[in-house]
């Protein structure tokens, strides 16, 4: 493990290690990945990966998805420019998720928010509670 550019990132043998302590049976191949901006704590996203998402995020620092909508392998922002770098990862106790603390540049939402939890409820009307990135 070490730092390059300002993001965590393994050898292929640690990234092979790791990924093999965590359970991707329970949820069909994949497991949840939440991310967390590293500095306010802010919940950024929810999102899915399999192995090979998690091995990519753990070998480049930049955190990769499974996309269940298009059955394919993603980078977070290869085409935005929106860029989440890894800094800390957590597994929960059942091993079948893992907390991502990142350094996000620009949005991490695909609607253009900094959080893809920009709606809040109040009463019982969601309302957008963040303004757009440009």
């Amino acid at each position: 493990m070490k730092f390059i550019d300002d993001r965590l990132v393994f050898s292929e043998k640690e990234a092979e290690n790791i990924v093999s302590n965590l359970d991707f049976e329970k949820g069909n191949g994949l497991i949840s990945v939440i991310t967390q901006d590293f500095e306010n704590k802010d919940v950024l996203m929810l999102a899915f990966a399999n192995k090979e998402a998690m091995k990519l995020t753990l070998t480049t620092g930049y955190v990769h998805y499974w996309s269940r909508s298009r059955n394919t392998l993603w980078k977070k922002g290869s085409t935005s420019g929106h860029l989440q770098l890894v800094k800390e990862i957590y597994i929960d106790c059942d091993t079948d998720a893992v907390l991502i603390k990142i350094a996000q540049i620009g949005a991490a939402c695909h609607e253009n928010y900094r959080s893809c939890f920009f709606r809040k409820l109040n009463e019982s009307e969601f309302q957008i509670v963040l303004q757009k990135i440009d």
